[in-house]
């Protein structure tokens, strides 16, 4: 495994930065290569980019996660990889981001200083285009505030519940609609049950 490491400083709060990050199907947008990255649950993500002229696919799991502090991810498919982004608040309007990467390199051609030159160049380049967009918006497309525990996959414990899933049908929620199935309906044959004064048992004492 070979370890590069690039930092950037970005002229936002680390929250937005943060909020941003945690939108991996936007990562295409400013990550060379990268095809598409595709949420399957909370902790759970399929890439496909183009390498060296072929499409690959992988998938990782995010293997720890803190708001505003990191990301840390492995792959569980494909080339080894696996790595972490540190978030750090400079200032209240300033952040740096540190990307750490430990990467597997295979045959001749990806071991001479040349290839890995290149993986640094293109991390360096990632975070500058991260940067760009982000400084560009001024707010996050989106966020994602939950914990992942670091031991979460060790122990074999299931991922966080609430797996950046979407909002429900606000109207079912404003009007109380049910959003599934229907309530059930009277029998118009059967006597209706008879009235209670409520008022006047809750003052009963036993």
């Amino acid at each position: 495994m070979t370890t590069i490491e690039q930092q950037i400083e970005i002229a936002v709060p680390v929250s937005t930065v943060y909020d941003q990050w945690t939108q991996f199907e936007e990562f295409p947008s400013f990550m060379d290569g990268i095809l598409e990255v595709r949420q399957l649950d909370a902790t759970h993500l399929h890439w496909r980019a183009e390498v060296a002229g072929e499409v690959r696919d992988w998938n990782a799991e995010i293997v720890e996660q803190h708001p505003d502090r990191c990301v840390a991810w492995r792959s569980t498919s494909g080339k080894a990889n696996h790595g972490e982004v540190r978030f750090e608040s400079l200032d209240p309007g300033r952040t740096l981001v540190t990307l750490e990467q430990d990467v597997e390199l295979e045959g001749i051609k990806e071991r001479v200083g040349d290839a890995l030159g290149m993986i640094e160049s293109r991390a360096r380049g990632d975070l500058q285009r991260f940067r760009d967009m982000i400084e560009g918006r001024g707010v996050a497309s989106g966020g994602w505030r939950h914990d992942v525990p670091q031991d979460a996959h060790a122990t074999g414990a299931p991922p966080t519940p609430a797996a950046r899933a979407p909002v429900p049908d606000p109207d079912a929620v404003t009007l109380g609609r049910p959003t599934t199935g229907t309530a059930p309906q009277p029998d118009p044959d059967q006597p209706a049950p008879p009235i209670t004064d409520v008022a006047s048992d809750a003052r009963r004492v036993p």
